[in-house]
Formats: structure tokens, sequence, C-alpha cells
């Protein structure tokens, strides 16, 4: 079992060692981490591998040409090398990269970033947003001369220390300082003086006001014509963001609303805004938005769909396309103190959690969407499918499905079935490999079902389970086995020989996708089942004399 993950990697020991040592490679690397959050490098153990090679051992002056050579070739980036002895007694490098105090570089002036468990390189106007999120020194640390360490709410600051200590998620060397002590612990304050963290969090309203970037919500409902009919505002800086998260998830009557669905002789109530979906929306926009910049938090409610809009734009590295896999926290001291006041769940499982909660619900996945200077997540009001709901229920409680099954047992339930690479597009996956993970237990659990080989297989949920939740759907073509779609080529070419594809695909089924049909045609060329004239779209088929 490999070590490797967002924050570690693994070297073998000939990246620094031998003719085929390369520094360069290594600088890289360490960069990526200087800009992430900081990381470790295991060198001596091979990719995959969980343990270095038997035997293995580490000249002491390694260390010292490590150090000096990194310090030689990057910019901004500390490193702590230590030899360490594994469970079979062999030895490898444990190195140890710190998070970067502002931009680190290569000594010849290329960036990178540390993005999942790859690392990419920051190139053109990006460099720019990397300066702009990696200062010298944090917004949050920032300490205010004007505001003096005594200046905090009582009562914000006496709330906070007892959910501190009540938390589970603290240890208990934290729970036993001072509230003094935890100001510092938590660098809401620095020396005499407050943090900008410390004010946002437990500040007057009037320091709070002063920092002029302290968040601000709009709620805003309209109507079938998009004519706006009602609006709330917390506008006044009396709330922190901690305050602000109960006080809009209570006011907003509308998340009060819930519809009722038949199920059987009874009904079901089901909430039309799930609350811990609003909770999370709400803490996804209040931890990661950028305090340097001005800017309201706008919730759009409109008749189908809620809209959320955040100024500020994604972290880098972190796009619509990886939001499920990239992570990279922007206000570290607010997420700590979020994550600890179990606000949050661990870092990157937030999106996650979003899209476990609207699946099970019979709702389509949350879609995100990012402007020049905002970023937006609209989650849908309707339920798509109430059978999906039982479905969920019935399968989680008995077989007690992981986030990630349920995830995916949601999406197909969804669709007629999806193939690989389709599955692998909605789960924002660069490899159809890596649904392997994704699918956990289901496929032996026998809720999900599959047919086709390789990017061709095609996944589908379990047609009896279907059935027992009244999701019976139409019978169509879209599943059709291999073998069965062969025989209705064949069949379809001796009634029309010389038919090209366009024809065939539309007698035999249009609900078959046309890459499948295209596949299987080459398939059949290929071992002489039928014949092909001409190329390209004139191609036409018959079958053989």
């Amino acid at each position: 079992m490999s070590h490797e993950n967002q924050n570690t990697d693994q070297k073998s020991l000939r990246v620094i060692t031998g003719k085929t040592a390369d520094w360069e490679e290594l600088a890289k690397d360490c960069v990526c981490f200087a800009n992430s959050q900081g990381g470790r490098l295991l060198i001596g153990i091979e990719d995959n591998d969980h343990l270095p090679p038997a035997g293995q051992t580490i000249p002491a002056d390694l260390l010292d040409r490590l150090r000096k050579r990194i310090g030689e070739l990057t910019v901004n980036v500390q490193v702590l090398p230590q030899i360490m002895t594994a469970e079979n007694s062999s030895q490898y490098i444990e190195l140890t990269i710190s998070l970067a105090i502002g931009v680190a570089s290569t000594s010849d002036g290329r960036y990178y970033l540390r993005v999942a468990d790859s690392c990419q390189p920051v190139l053109g106007d990006d460099v720019l947003q990397l300066a702009n999120e990696r200062p010298g020194l944090p917004w949050e640390a920032m300490a205010n001369t004007g505001v003096v360490r005594d200046a905090v709410d009582e009562q914000k600051f006496n709330h906070f220390v007892t959910a501190i200590r009540a938390s589970d998620r603290v240890k208990n060397s934290v729970k036993d300082k001072s509230p003094d002590e935890l100001l510092s612990h938590y660098h809401l304050a620095n020396g005499d003086n407050l943090t900008h963290l410390g004010i946002l969090l437990l500040g007057t309203t009037g320091d709070r006001t002063r920092l002029g970037t302290a968040p601000v919500v709009q709620f805003l409902k309209y109507d079938e014509q998009r004519q706006k009919v009602n609006k709330l505002l917390w506008d006044d800086y009396s709330l922190s963001p901690i305050e602000l998260i109960d006080a809009v998830w209570r006011e907003v009557p509308d998340f009060r609303e819930s519809y009722e669905l038949p199920e059987g002789m009874f009904r079901r109530t089901v909430p039309a805004f799930d609350e811990k979906v609003i909770r999370e929306l709400l803490v996804n926009a209040l931890v990661h938005r950028p305090y340097t910049q001005r800017g309201d938090i706008f919730l759009n409610l409109h008749p189908d769909c809620l809209e959320m809009v955040n100024p500020g734009r994604l972290p880098l590295g972190v796009t619509p396309q990886n939001i499920l896999h990239a992570s990279r926290r922007r206000n570290d001291g607010l997420a700590r103190i979020f994550h600890d006041l179990k606000l949050m769940e661990r870092e990157g499982s937030g999106f996650d959690l979003l899209y476990d909660r609207m699946l099970s619900s019979g709702r389509s996945v949350p879609i995100l969407a990012e402007g020049p200077d905002s970023v937006s997540v609209t989650i849908q009001r309707r339920i798509i499918r109430p059978q999906i709901i039982r479905l969920m229920e019935k399968a989680n409680t008995r077989f007690q499905l992981s986030q990630r099954e349920r995830i995916t047992m949601g999406i197909l339930a969804q669709s007629e079935g999806l193939t690989a690479k389709e599955l692998a597009r909605q789960l924002e996956l660069d490899k159809v490999d890596e649904t392997k993970a994704w699918f956990g237990r289901l496929q032996l659990l026998g809720l999900v079902q599959s047919t086709g080989r390789s990017q061709g297989t095609r996944y589908f949920l379990n047609p009896d389970l279907l059935r027992d939740a009244g999701l019976d759907l139409s019978t169509t073509l879209t599943r059709i086995e291999p073998h069965r779609l062969e025989a209705l080529i064949i069949e379809d070419l001796h009634r029309y020989p010389g038919s090209r594809i366009g024809a065939i695909h539309k007698r035999i089924g249009a609900e078959i996708k046309r890459s499948h049909l295209k596949r299987t045609l080459a398939s059949l060329v290929k071992n002489e089942s039928i014949i092909m004239d001409g190329i390209l779209k004139g191609a036409s088929y018959h079958l053989p004399e």
C-alpha cells in the first residue's frame, strides 16, 4: 500500500544518487508542496510500495548534500531531511517541506503547485493569482494595532471558549488552556492586539465593520417571471461568520418548506432543502472566500433551484472539473477553527457531502461555475425521482454504504446506465481505472451490474432493486448486451445490405449510443462477420457472400 496522497509523495533513492540523479525534478516537487500546504517526500520508497527495499541504508552525508542542493535550486523553500527506519529495518529519507512564506519557485523562475496528488505548473496570469493568495503575512494573521487584545465581544468570546472545550475534536491539552491562551493558540491575537481573524470572529460590531471585508449575506427570492418577491439582508456586521450560518438557516422561511410524497398507503414528508446542504454551502462560502476582496454573498432562490454566489475565484489549482478531488485551503486559521467547532468536516470533504446528500434525496448533483471574480453553486430544489430516496435508504440501511458508494449508486440511479468513461466524467476522474475506488462493494453486493468490456463497459443498477423501489423503467436497448447487438446488426444487414451507419442506427434503435454501435461494427468487420465498403462517412456495410 502506498503512502502517497495530497501531502505525501514517494521517490526512489535513485533521484538523488548515482548517474540517474534528477535534482531539478526533486526541486520542482519541493516547490509544489511549499506553494500548497507543505508536505513530505519519502525518498527511498518506490512508487506503489509500502516499504523501502530490503537492506537499504542511507549515507549520513547525503542529508547535507540534499539540504544544500535544494537550497541552490529553489527560492523560498525550507526543507528538513531525516533518516528514518522502516518496519523491515531498511532506511529511507523523510524530507519535510514547510509551507512557504510568500511564493516558492525554482531558482530559474518556474512555479509549481500541488493539486490533489499531482504537481502542476503555474503559468501566465496564474502566477499573479498565486502571489495574491500567498502573501508574506496572511490576512488572518495580521495584527490590528488599533484593537487591543481585551477588546473582544464578551458574549462571543465566552461562547467560543465553551464550544472549544465541549468539542471532541480538540485535544485535552488545548481544552486546559486559559481563555487568554486560547486566543494565542488559535492565532486570534498577536501580542497586545487582536488579529484580523480575532476581530472577524470575536470582535465588536464596530471593529468588524472597520475591517472592510467582513462578509455580508443577501437572500433574494424570485418568482416564475424572475421578479424579485422577497429580500433578507445581514449587513450590520453584528454577527461573526460562525453566527451567520445559524442566522441564515433560521431566518429564511423558505428553508422550512417541505414536500409530501406518496409511499404506499402513507405519505412521506421531504424537506425542500436539506439543512446539512445549506449549512455546508454557507460554510464553504465563508471559509474559502478571499477576505482581501470586498463582495457580498448572494443566496438567489428561484422556483426550481437555489444559487449561492460568493466573491472571489476558486483557489488556484481547484476548478469546477476537479472539485471532488482537489483541495486547497485559502484561510487556514478560519478553516481550523470551523473544523474544531464541528462546523465543517475534514478538508476536501465538503463537495463529497453535497453530492452524497443531493443524490440520496433524488436530486441532481450541485452545479459549480466560476466567473471572472465570483464562484456560484446551484442546487436543484425539485426531486427528479422520489423513488430514489427509498432505494438509497434501503441499500444504505442494509449494507452501511460508504459515501463514495452512495455517490456512485446515486448517479447510476438517475440514469439508464453509464459507460465507464461517462461515469469517470461525472465523477471528475482523469482515468477510467480510478472508478474502481468509487464502486467499492457495489458490484460484490449485487447492487450494480455491468455489461461489455474495457472502456465500453456499461454499469447500471440491479433491475430487481429498481422494481422493488418502484423505479420500473421503460424497456429500451440502452443496455443491450454486445452479442445481442451483433446479432441485431447482422439481421438488419441481411434485410438492408449496403447500409450506412446512420441508417442502421435509425432502424435498430436510436437509444443505442452511436459510439457503441460504431465499436460493434468495427469488431464485426475485424472478425469478417460483415464487410465494409468505403471509408469514413461514406462507408457502407453488407454481409459476406
